[in-house]
């Protein structure tokens, strides 16, 4: 590490407070969740198989469970934290959390027992509660008594929650390694609510949750549905034939997802028999969406669709509008109002104008840090120049001409061979090309003579050898890229939201 490198890792991640934005007006969530129910009490609110719940059932448990955590003396300063899958019990427990003053801290259900005890240990939560799907390795108080125990418990006291207080954690690389618990505050997810009112979130928009309760990619849309009256509905395991049935069952207008949904739902061979004519706005968030199956979802699924570029930890978030901008799928757009990018080198000075860099990025919204974690918390902090605390995102990118950003690929999976950068991505879409591929990922793995070369994974659509892929793509390549070897899976192995574990496809081709 450079002199200059540690002096900016050394420095602390200044509060980010920009002023507010144009008709911004905080309101703490559970205050919005009891106006609208004041204002519509049988409005539909959380619809999951075979549970329906109006506004005024919905904010009359979240007081009830809110009451008997009070009860309890859990209350402002305590975390609480979650264990289940996506359902109607789980919602209710979040907001029930909240309202009592407290801070959540939602835990995957598909980490590894050890990684469990990590983020409850870092936690430091009073109370885990759990469903069937919270699996071994933490204990917890089953969702289904705690509910039972506040049914017509006294409603809680109303507590203020200020813009600075906590109000929940969640844990990145909760499958293996060491997961950091990330802190948002009350203004973090009410400036979200307040930006989602422009993809449409309102007091009639349906919005269909289909990913964990655990990752902010749902976060991100469940609370701005719920804080502006939508009706939201519920998925417990994503399925695409039965969401596109709960689709036109219900009338969807909005949904978050992530790629690998979007695939499958555009591959299902009914899917244009389904009525989606309701859709108004698709998120898509994660990773970014091929430019092939982004003209695939164009021309056959209504309604806009926009891919989000950003971080749990807040910080960088550009906003493409895919519709709008059909000349610009290979990018993820422009920084949201408000938030600007940078490109810095490993030294951490700015590059020029147009080059490749690290991208670093502020917004209106960041994460308070790293729960008890510091050093970590200074280790992804820029600093520029003007004084401003910048996200490090680990990703590697440029602006275009027309002020549009293009990703290239993760700094920690840019392969250097023989002292040449390769761009897995790169390598990636040639693969792509090919009409027998379905799906590749590219990945370096260490070599005695180069250091490091590119081999490839993919999955199949069609007939085709190895050896023949292979052969196509590195016809194609130029000789410093080209792949060194290719294996074709079943499947990819993933995270619990569709990401690509590039690591296990390293670790196994290693082994």
């Amino acid at each position: 590490m450079t002199q200059e490198t540690a002096q900016t890792a050394a420095q602390p991640l200044a509060p980010l407070v920009p002023a507010p934005l144009p008709g911004e007006d905080y309101i703490d969530l559970p205050t919005r969740l009891r106006r609208l129910a004041q204002a519509a009490p049988d409005a539909p609110c959380l619809t999951a198989e075979g549970q329906h719940l109006t506004r005024a059932e919905f904010v009359a448990r979240m007081q009830q469970g809110a009451g008997l955590l009070q009860a309890r003396g859990i209350g402002p300063g305590d975390v609480v934290a979650t264990l289940a899958g996506v359902t109607v019990d789980h919602v209710c427990a979040y907001m029930a959390i909240v309202a009592a003053g407290a801070a959540v801290a939602t835990l995957p259900t598909s980490a590894a027992p050890e990684a469990l005890q990590r983020m409850g240990d870092n936690s430091g939560a009073v109370l885990v509660l759990g469903d069937a799907q919270a699996g071994p390795g933490l204990g917890y108080e089953d969702l289904s008594a705690f509910w039972a125990q506040a049914a017509g418990h006294a409603p809680a006291q109303p507590v203020a929650i200020g813009p600075d207080d906590l109000l929940d954690i969640l844990y990145s690389s909760g499958t293996t390694g060491h997961p950091k618990g990330i802190e948002h505050d009350a203004r973090f997810r009410d400036r979200q609510i307040f930006r989602f009112r422009n993809y449409g979130f309102d007091d009639q928009a349906v919005c269909l949750i289909s990913t964990p309760i655990y990752s902010n990619t749902t976060l991100v849309t469940l609370l701005p549905a719920l804080g502006q009256g939508s009706h939201v509905v519920l998925m417990q395991k994503f399925d695409s034939l039965r969401f596109l049935q709960l689709a036109q069952q219900y009338r969807v207008s909005h949904t978050m997802l992530v790629p690998v949904q979007i695939r499958r739902l555009i591959e299902h061979p009914d899917f244009d028999s389904f009525d989606l004519s309701a859709f108004q706005v698709k998120l898509c968030t994660s990773a970014p969406l091929t430019p092939p199956l982004l003209a695939q979802v164009l021309q056959r699924w209504p309604g806009r669709m926009i891919n989000i570029y950003g971080m749990t930890e807040g910080g960088v978030s550009t906003i493409l509008d895919c519709t709008a901008n059909p000349d610009k799928l290979h990018t993820v757009g422009k920084p949201v109002l408000g938030g600007d990018v940078r490109f810095i080198d490993d030294t951490g000075a700015e590059v020029a104008a147009g080059e490749i860099g690290e991208i670093v990025g502020r917004s209106p919204t960041l994460m308070r840090g790293y729960r008890n974690a510091p050093d970590a918390t200074r280790a992804v902090v820029w600093n520029s120049p003007e004084g401003h605390s910048y996200m490090r995102t680990g990703d590697m990118g440029r602006l275009d001409e027309d002020g549009f950003l293009i990703l290239m690929d993760r700094k920690k999976d840019m392969i250097i061979s023989g002292g040449f950068n390769i761009y897995a991505c790169d390598l990636e879409d040639m693969l792509a090309r090919n009409p027998a591929v379905h799906e590749a990922a590219v990945v370096g793995v260490a070599d005695a003579d180069w250091g490091e070369i590119p081999v490839a994974y993919v999955t199949l659509k069609g007939q085709a050898t190895a050896e023949d892929i292979l052969a196509t793509a590195n016809a194609a390549l130029g000789k410093t890229q080209r792949l060194k070897g290719l294996k074709i899976l079943p499947e990819m192995p993933r995270s619990a939201i569709g990401k690509i574990l590039k690591r296990e496809l390293r670790e196994q081709w290693q082994s």
